[in-house]
């Protein structure tokens, strides 16, 4: 073996071989598999985007226009009625879109803005309702629908103010027609209504506090799931991802180009005489250097990259979707950074790393990929350290081996 090292997984704090021949089998199973998603650089999926919230408030509304039109099409509604609610509509737009294009919705909580929406639906309704009496059947349920919408958000004590002051509202609109047409049949249909709504949307809203209850508990228990599994993907000392979760990555994203055929680049990194480090600066010394040289690496990588700690000062970054040259010059710009950073404490001597980086070969193993960008590492470290060493991939079966040294004065463009 290349200068006399006889056994690439030799049982070392970094590399103990066990664990080598466990996890880099390809029969045994993973115990984490990343997703896609998350290998691309792309975090969990975040809340639904403003437009996505109007679009279903304008649903909504859309629904309740076409039950009213279903009523001008039987000839119980004016036409005049639905060019008002067409106005409403516009101007409750136009207030709304003002106060988010004015940044003012950032000064106020979400409940509020949910809570302006829910008033503003139910009282274009009312006005429907003082307009023509017969929409009084369409406002008990499309009531629902609107304190529905705000159930999850709005507190259920601020949703039964709004229910008594929608109800006192309502009973004004019932005065009003009768002192305008002096109905009596009219009144005490409007009147069983009004009983109907005072009864059954407090009681709606009670009983939906519980399931607001039971969603908020199930909102914290996964968001405390979400820290679990964040907290088991990560290295608790550097805050990169640590060796079960790299290795996962390293054989999804074989996998993904066995695949595709998309290329994939793998580097290892390891940190030089860190023993002397540990000396000199001491155990808790030699955990900030690997803290800062972690938050250096992370910082030098692409987004789609990923980087973490296979184990001791020795790291993994993997380049998916990327070939060996684009791969090379970060690993160069990592190199550079670390060699470069103003380093404090009782170091005598400057923090470098030794890089070697390798492409994947379809169809190979993960283990015979990790070997050679593993031996790229050590080729380097033999070179004089402080530098990337390129295993070029060659087609299985060809015997022959080629590496290109990088030494640190190599410039990049």
């Amino acid at each position: 073996m290349l200068f006399g090292r006889k056994n690439l997984f030799s049982a070392t704090d970094a590399f103990p071989l066990t664990d080598a021949v466990l996890e880099f089998d390809d029969s045994s199973s993973v115990a984490v598999r990343p997703g896609r998603r998350a290998l691309d650089g792309f975090g969990p999926r975040g809340e639904r985007s403003a437009s996505s919230k109007w679009w279903t408030v304008a649903g909504l509304i859309g629904l309740y226009a076409v039950a009213l039109a279903g009523f001008y099409a039987l000839g119980v509604v004016r036409a005049q009625v639905l060019w008002v609610l067409a106005g409403l509509t516009a101007a409750g737009f136009a207030v709304f879109g003002a106060v988010f294009r004015s940044g003012l919705q950032r000064k106020l909580r979400l409940r509020h803005l949910k809570l302006g929406i829910v008033t503003t639906a139910i009282g274009g309704m009312l006005v429907v309702f003082y307009l023509e009496p017969v929409t009084q059947i369409l406002l008990a349920p499309f009531m629902f629908v609107a304190v529905a919408y705000g159930i999850f958000t709005v507190p259920r004590r601020t949703l039964l103010v709004l229910t008594a002051a929608v109800l006192c509202a309502y009973a004004a609109v019932i005065a009003a027609h009768y002192a305008e047409q002096g109905n009596d049949a009219l009144l005490r249909l409007e009147l069983m209504h009004l009983l109907a709504l005072a009864v059954s949307v407090p009681a709606f809203i009670v009983l939906m506090g519980r399931v607001q209850r039971l969603y908020r508990s199930l909102y914290q228990a996964s968001r405390k799931i979400k820290n679990i599994q964040e907290d088991a993907q990560r290295d608790t000392l550097l805050g990169c991802f640590n060796r079960r979760y790299i290795l996962a990555a390293l054989e999804e994203q074989k996998q993904l180009a066995d695949e595709s055929g998309i290329p994939l680049c793998l580097a290892v990194l390891d940190i030089d005489h860190f023993k002397r480090i540990n000396d000199e600066l001491g155990h808790l010394g030699g955990d900030e250097v690997l803290r800062t040289f972690a938050r250096i690496a992370q910082q030098g990588v692409r987004g789609g990259d990923v980087f973490g700690r296979y184990g001791g000062e020795e790291f993994l970054l993997i380049f998916p979707a990327t070939s060996l040259l684009p791969s090379l010059n970060t690993c160069e710009r990592i190199r550079a950074q670390v060699e470069s950073h103003a380093w404090t404490g009782l170091l005598k001597g400057r923090v470098t790393v030794s890089i070697g980086v390798t492409q994947y070969v379809l169809g190979e193993s993960v283990l015979e990929f990790f070997s050679r960008a593993d031996t790229a590492m050590y080729m380097a470290k033999e070179g004089g350290r402080n530098q990337v060493v390129v295993e070029e991939p060659i087609a299985k079966g060809d015997s022959q081996m080629s590496d290109l040294s990088i030494p640190s004065s190599h410039a990049f463009l």
